[in-house]
């Protein structure tokens, strides 16, 4: 579960500096994590933990970074108007963005053999070469696979920025 940003504000230092003094005096022993909140919220002037949190306005998320279109544009031209990839970039930063794009073509929650998947990555590529699509996949946790190698799975997660913008321009190149 994320944790939700609270702005700590006391309005005079000297008076939260005093008030921590005297409750960590009387506690006689290391205070755990929650009686630790506790203590700062009553030094800030709240009743406990809780009354701090439900007046306090929770910080707004940081925003997310914006998408690099010239690296986007750069690994989009190694993919032909079907969203196959012609050849493997020689960047490595290419190759990751190169990866998300065949990512978003696996289907979600399905686990297949070994030669499933190389059937599937064939699809997806033009170069002739599903091992190291897969063992690049597997290494960049795109792709799990059990430890015998027999079942490859995608694994859901949100693309970085990059990949988003990747994965938005394969889709209208291709038509979907």
């Amino acid at each position: 579960m994320p944790r939700t940003a609270i702005p700590y504000a006391a309005p005079d230092i000297s008076a939260l500096a005093k008030s921590l003094r005297d409750q960590l005096a009387r506690q006689g022993s290391t205070p755990g994590h929650v009686e630790m909140l506790n203590i700062l919220a009553r030094a800030a002037g709240a009743k406990n933990f809780q009354h701090f949190r439900a007046r306090s306005e929770p910080l707004e998320a940081p925003p997310e970074p914006a998408a690099d279109l010239a690296r986007v544009d750069k690994v989009a031209r190694q993919f032909d108007a079907q969203g196959r990839l012609l050849q493997w970039p020689a960047k490595p930063s290419h190759q990751d963005l190169a990866l998300w794009g065949l990512w978003s073509a696996l289907p979600a929650g399905d686990a297949v053999s070994e030669a499933v998947f190389n059937g599937r990555l064939n699809a997806l590529h033009a170069f002739g070469d599903p091992a190291i699509l897969r063992r690049a996949m597997v290494s960049a946790r795109l792709v799990s696979r059990t430890l015998d190698c027999r079942d490859y799975r995608r694994i859901e997660q949100r693309p970085p920025p990059d990949a988003q913008a990747l994965i938005r321009r394969l889709r209208r190149a291709d038509g979907v």
